[in-house]
This record gives C-alpha cells, structure tokens and sequence, in this order.
C-alpha cells in the first residue's frame, strides 16, 4: 500500500514543550509529517506528562507509558538537553540553525531568560520562526503568572455558560482552551514559516491561553460588546437563541435535538408524527419557539417518550439532526467509529494499543501513529544528525547534558 501523503514532510520543528497546549498543536503537525524534536529537561523526568497517571499502557517504556502522555505525542521524538548550561545552550543553537521553527509553552517570563527568543536565535538562523505558546503573554503584567486551561475558562467567563442555571458554574470535560491555544499556535507557525520560505525571514508569533479563552467568546462576546447582553447559563445545554436546541427526554434516556434551520422543524414535526405543530402559530419561526421554549420541550419530552433513544435515531437518520447521548465507552465503541479507520492500532514491541487517528485526512488516508518516544530516545541520533560524533555525545553524557 503507497503510504499516506504527507504534506509538511520537510518541516523541521523544535518543540519545548510539556503538558498539553503545545504537545497537543505540535501532535496536528507531527501527524501531517513534520519532524518534532521534544526538548526535555533530563534533570526532572522530562514532560511532565510522562508522569501523569492514573492509567499507564502496559509493554512501554515506564518514562513513555502514560495514557496522557501517548494521546498527546504520537509521531514525535524525544532529545534529553539542559538548557539552562552553555554546552546545552551550544546543541540547542546547531539544531535551530537547520529547523524551520521552534515553539514552547513556558511561563510568559521563561523564553526570554532561556534565550528562546527571535533575537537571540535569529543569528543563528535568521529564518527561524519562533512560537511562544504562555498563559497570559510575555507582557510584564503577568508574564510571570502560571497559566492554565481551566482558570483560563474561569477568568474568561466560560464556566459561566457551562452547567445548569440553578447549579453550580462548571467548566468543561476537556481542556479545549490548551487544544485550542494549541491548534492556533501550529496555524501561526506553519503560516510564518510559508512566510519565511519566501522571505528568508523569520517571525515571532504570541499565542496566550487567556487570549484564545477569550476569543473564543465569539458571538456570545459579540452581544454583549454591541447589545449589552450578558448571556448565561441555558437549561439542559440548549442554544441561547435557537429552538429546538437542546436535550430531550427518550422512553430511556436522552438525545439532543439540533434543529438550527427552519425546515428542520417541519422535518421533526412530520417525523414524530405531529405535523399539525408545523403551522402552530406559537412555533412557526424562531423567535416564537424561542419564546416558547418551555411549552416545546414539555412537548417533545412526551412525544419523545414513546420511543427509544436508538430508535428515534434511526427515524431521523439524515432528516432530523440528532445524537444520542454517550458517555466514553460508548462514543469508542460506536459502530460509527469502529467501521472506520478513527481508531488506530499503534505497534509496540509488546504488541501495541489503540489510539485515536488525527481529523485531517490527505487524498482520503489518515497519517499512521507511531508510540510516542521514550524519555531521550532520539538523542543520540539526533545529534549524530547536527554533527555530533560518538565522542562528543559521550562527554554530553558525561557532563548530564543530554
């Protein structure tokens, strides 16, 4: 079988990285075929990841064996340094003078004290594109703070919108803040790096949590910047405009209707067969469901009532938009899923384990998954690579460098 394209095979990337934000943009670059080089401390166990528990895979390397750690670098590789000592300082100049970018996620003071900015490594290599991926930015106010997803979420007013209104202000089940700070960041610097190629000069992009958190107010942001709204939290996680838009009782659960046209409330209404509320004068547009949105769903939660959530489903298969309600076994096991390639089988030497493939497929092909490395396990190679001979790398050693 031809392999699958990979469109930035070429893109040589240094990522001193941990956690989550950049692992998880530089992983969209890794599967699309960059190079991503981590940079790990060998003094503290690396990416902090490594260490992340509660679940670790069996037959890895217990420095690679994280559940967190493998969803977050697949198709990486892994060079132990000190940065913080000249001789670290020495490796870390010849591997930028033949990388594309280098891009990190320390606190918004670090870079500059490290010497990870344009101006310190632009001599070395002056079509450098350098990515800082901090919390609150490198401006002075809080440069020093540390950052992360869910006070991001906090402060930007998102647990505001998340969780029943009489309950508590909630965050979300996933840390989409650092995946979102962390896919506009691989945006930036792929998009600079295009630039470089023409210009033969570098960039500094900025990329803050806070200011993806804030960003992604979006419309919600919008009303209230021009109309003075302050939108809160909507029961049963409906749409704060649209109706039908939310969850609806079943005869055993649940499943969330999403009728964000107007011709798919003739289709639901036709479908759970009351057509006669097509013509209702209280439901015929928006705004008047909208006003009516309690009537709408004390109605639809006994229409609904009648049937299964699996059968209303396959009744409104490709008319009506609609999803049951899973929890993670069963959005995994999903049969939606498991005829496909989403799920991938990643080869170890003990066998391997399953993983989740990357959205973006090239000429109809996802990127295969490697295991992501174990602590320094390229760091040999990738300094025979730099011109390195097995001397040098072993007075690296010798000396706690590498």
């Amino acid at each position: 079988m031809t392999p699958a394209p990979r469109p930035l095979a070429g893109l040589k990337v240094i990522a001193v990285e941990q956690y989550g934000a950049a692992p998880f943009g530089t992983l969209h670059l890794a599967q699309l075929g960059a190079e991503v080089i981590k940079i790990e401390n060998p003094r503290d166990g690396g990416d902090v990841s490594r260490s992340v528990g509660p679940h670790f895979i069996d037959g890895l390397d217990p420095t690679a064996a994280s559940g967190l750690f493998q969803a977050l670098n697949l198709n990486k590789r892994s060079l132990t340094l000190d940065l913080s000592r000249p001789e670290g300082r020495s490796v870390l100049e010849r591997l930028a003078a033949g990388a594309d970018a280098l891009i990190h996620n320390l606190r918004g003071d670090v870079p500059a004290r490290l010497g990870l900015t344009r101006a310190d490594l632009a001599p070395v290599n002056p079509r450098l594109v350098v990515v800082h991926l901090t919390g609150y930015g490198r401006e002075p106010e809080r440069a020093n703070w540390p950052g992360y997803d869910f006070l991001m979420q906090a402060e930007a007013g998102h647990f505001a919108l998340t969780g029943e209104p009489d309950g508590a202000p909630s965050r979300f089940g996933l840390p989409m803040i650092d995946y979102a700070a962390g896919l506009s960041a691989a945006l930036g610097l792929v998009s600079a790096v295009m630039a470089a190629r023409t210009s033969g000069e570098g960039a500094e992009i900025d990329v803050s949590l806070f200011d993806t958190a804030l960003f992604h107010l979006s419309y919600i942001g919008q009303w209230r910047l021009t109309h003075g709204h302050v939108q809160g939290r909507e029961r049963r996680s409906a749409h704060a405009a649209l109706v039908p838009c939310q969850l609806y009782r079943t005869g055993d659960g649940w499943i969330y209707l999403m009728c964000n046209k107007e011709k798919f409330w003739g289709a639901l209404c036709r479908a759970i067969g009351r057509p006669e509320w097509i013509e209702d004068e209280r439901f015929r547009r928006f705004p008047d469901r909208r006003r009516n949105r309690e009537v709408i769903e004390e109605m639809l939660d006994q229409a609904l009532s009648a049937r299964t959530t699996a059968e209303w489903m396959a009744a409104f298969a490709g008319k009506v938009p609609a999803a049951p309600v899973h929890d993670i076994a069963q959005a995994l096991d999903n049969p939606f899923v498991a005829a496909t390639d989403r799920l991938q089988r990643v080869a170890t030497g003990e066998g391997g384990f399953r993983a989740i493939a990357g959205p973006v497929k090239v000429d109809g092909r996802r990127a295969p998954l490697s295991a992501a490395p174990a602590l320094g396990a390229d760091t040999d190679q990738v300094l025979a690579e730099i011109g390195y001979d097995p001397a040098a790398i072993a007075e690296l050693r010798r000396l706690a460098i590498v």
